[in-house]
């Protein structure tokens, strides 16, 4: 029995190990080396195992966009593309949105295979070049056959001094041809023979510029007070060849140098004429302007892409401006600050009060009866309670705002029972009034700016 023990072992040692197979050597060809096959676009996704995600979809997703990378955009010279813009950042936008978009657009790929081991997934998708070719030809056949369509009728509501409806029809004969306006494209018009991106764009172009936008006044005197500002602005449009109201335009007004809130969108009556409406002036700035200019959204139509708006922003609008100047709202301001009942020889709190005010651009004047506003602070602080050595303090603060032309009050905020702490009572005072300040700063100041500047 020992020496069959003793064979067994001899021949147990000189057996051959079985090695476990290299992890790489089982993966497929296609991940070993970048796969390439003649006439089609390939592509490698992977996805981890994350056991939360869809690995299966996001493997796909990472396939197509690689698979997508192959197919390179050309932006011809006598597209519309490159006539427009100015530099190469218009076509690099438009490739990037062409490319970006072109995996969610993309027919007919197929899987050609997948793998996984115990943490990753790939898969290997291909197109045909000749069928992707095949389906963006009749893409653009149906496109273009569209878009000739808007255009012509387009041409046709111009005619019979429609400006708008054509305007309308030329921006949809553009949406219909937006992924293909790095191409020129072909058409006969009226017996002649032009691109048909260049003609659209150059058609809307044209009747843009026949508008003329006026503002009156051109500059005004205005109140950060807004509601104390008696002028308006009235935007006129006008056709400058017909010396006709622009009637029913869409307009569009911004600060352009400034800010505040203003009421953006309009559209002009049959007289050519809107109101423009300031509700807020937010900035410091004691010179500022507002643009209003043809509104494109509103004349293009709604549910528009990141190409069709990418093309449109480059059309030269129709604009004018309005020069405000900003005058700084007059405070006449009263205190009275105390503690225990005894006036206080330094005003914490309306110190900080004005020296906020003066930072968000008012003024202050020793006439109430030239003042806008009238800011009036009564603050008094109050003995509490004694623990060990630690004295408390109660400190009430009521600040009122009165419009002075009105003759009423619009703001009243109180800082209520404001506790401080100290090892005396005057020290526990000055703590309760540094309290309150940074109750003023952090709470009330936005809230009290916001309603005195309506």
């Amino acid at each position: 029995m020992k020496k069959f023990f003793i064979i067994l072992l001899f021949f147990t040692r000189c057996s051959p190990q079985v090695q476990p197979p290299d992890p790489e050597s089982l993966k497929p060809s296609w991940l070993k080396t970048s796969p390439y096959q003649d006439g089609y676009y390939t592509g490698i996704g992977h996805s981890i195992k994350s056991g939360s995600n869809n690995y299966v979809q996001a493997a796909k997703k990472s396939a197509l966009d690689d698979l997508v990378s192959e197919i390179k955009v050309n932006i011809s010279s006598t597209s519309i593309l490159n006539q427009i813009e100015v530099d190469r950042k218009l076509s690099e936008q438009y490739e990037q949105i062409i490319q970006t978009t072109a995996a969610d657009e993309i027919e007919e790929f197929e899987l050609v295979d997948a793998w996984e081991d115990a943490t990753n997934y790939w898969v290997y998708y291909r197109l045909s070049i000749a069928r992707y070719r095949q389906i963006k030809e009749e893409q653009k056949r149906n496109a273009t056959v569209l878009a000739s369509d808007y255009l012509q009728k387009g041409k046709d509501a111009e005619k019979i001094g429609e400006r708008l409806q054509a305007m309308s029809f030329y921006f949809q004969a553009l949406r219909s041809i937006e992924k293909y306006l790095g191409e020129p494209i072909p058409i006969t018009l009226d017996g002649k023979e032009v691109l048909l991106g260049n003609e659209i764009y150059a058609s809307l172009q044209m009747l843009l510029n026949k508008i003329e936008v006026q503002l009156n006044p051109d500059e005004i005197f205005v109140n950060r007070r807004v509601n104390q500002t008696n002028q308006t602005v009235i935007a006129t449009s006008v056709y400058s060849d017909l010396s006709k109201a622009a009637s029913y335009l869409p307009l569009y007004a911004s600060f352009e140098k400034g800010a505040g809130e203003l009421f953006p969108t309009y559209k002009t009556n049959e007289r050519g004429e809107s109101k423009i409406l300031i509700n807020k002036i937010g900035s410091k700035d004691l010179e500022q302007s507002i643009v209003v200019k043809v509104d494109i959204d509103a004349l293009s139509g709604s549910g528009t892409s990141p190409i069709y708006t990418l093309v449109t922003k480059t059309l030269t609008l129709p604009s004018a401006n309005v020069m405000l100047k900003v005058q700084r709202p007059l405070v006449y301001m009263t205190a009275e600050e105390r503690s225990f009942g005894q006036t206080k020889s330094t005003y914490q709190l309306t110190n900080r009060l004005k020296n906020l005010l003066a930072n968000n651009g008012f003024e202050f004047t020793e006439s109430r009866g030239s003042a806008d506003l009238w800011f009036d602070v009564k603050s008094d602080a109050e003995k509490g309670s004694i623990t060990g050595s630690i004295y408390v303090t109660y400190l009430t603060s009521v600040i009122k705002v009165l419009a002075v032309k009105e003759g009423k009050e619009i703001y009243a905020t109180t800082l209520d029972r404001v506790k401080g702490y100290g090892l005396d009572y005057d020290k526990s005072s000055v703590d309760a009034y540094n309290k309150a300040i940074e109750a003023l700063e952090n709470e009330k100041i936005n809230e009290l700016l916001d309603t005195v500047l309506q």
